[in-house]
């Protein structure tokens, strides 16, 4: 059995585009800018969420930024050479830093899967929430997918079997490996273990900072949105995250919580 692609792995475990943009459009509806059609999308990676934006309406544009050329690469070899013709030419994958965007006016702005985390100090990510609002029209949405809870710093693993196109079930896990409790630094790694028993260990690694939800808010209000809000994901009756989210102001203590962080410009 060939090896398959570890960004094909992750994007059938990890990635529901079409389930993120949904959640887009009821953010952006609920929040006053239902006709949001520039998107940018943060540390992309190989822009399969972009890719999706420029398929759901003829009109949508997306620019992705990431600064490592290897998802990147992929992303245009596999996700943009999916397209038509005219998606194509609305959507650009750049490799580019975030804290240094390339030049446009967007009408939502998009951190997903806790990438922001990657960003350890509070000066740090107020310049880029800062550099953010100063790419946004007015009103514009920016999006932050955050974790956390209980479940996000106990050491261990977690794993679950997933039937992947063109692969087989394929076992997916996610290993915490650290957590320092006055720093709040994480590091964390994704394994996959193949139809034929081989292993593919430390596929991903991320080192992040685990940022709370206040203090996200309080650093948008400081970088100049004018409002903020929470979209959490809701559980069903085995306390299983659905997909689904509202807007709260309050939040239970889940063993591990997922939510949206939204500010406004």
């Amino acid at each position: 059995m060939r090896t398959p692609n570890k960004f094909y792995l992750y994007e059938q475990s990890v990635q529901s585009p079409e389930a993120h943009i949904e959640l887009l459009a009821q953010i952006c509806t609920e929040m006053g800018h239902s006709r949001a059609r520039r998107m940018r999308e943060d540390f992309c990676g190989t822009g399969a969420l972009s890719c999706h934006w420029v398929a759901a309406h003829p009109e949508n544009t997306a620019v992705g930024l990431d600064l490592d050329p290897e998802p990147l690469a992929y992303g245009k070899k596999v996700n943009v050479r999916a397209l038509s013709q005219s998606q194509k030419r609305r959507v650009n994958l750049l490799r580019s830093d975030v804290l240094s965007p390339a030049k446009g006016s967007f009408d939502l702005v998009v951190a997903a899967n806790f990438s922001f985390f990657i960003f350890k100090e509070r000066i740090t990510l107020l310049n880029y929430f800062k550099k953010v609002r100063s790419s946004l029209v007015r009103g514009g949405i920016f999006t932050l997918e955050m974790a956390g809870g209980p479940g996000m710093i106990a050491r261990g693993r977690e794993r679950r079997t997933i039937s992947i196109p063109r692969v087989g079930k394929v076992v997916y896990t996610w290993h915490q490996r650290k957590f320092d409790a006055v720093t709040h630094d994480a590091l964390y790694s994704i394994h996959f273990t193949l139809p034929d028993g081989r292993k593919m260990s430390h596929v991903f690694e991320y080192d992040w900072r685990l940022w709370t939800i206040p203090e996200v808010r309080d650093l948008l209000k400081e970088a100049g949105f004018s409002r903020s809000a929470v979209y959490w994901e809701k559980e069903d009756k085995h306390g299983r995250g659905t997909g689904e989210y509202e807007c709260v102001k309050n939040g239970d203590n889940s063993f591990a919580w997922i939510a949206q962080v939204v500010g406004v410009n």
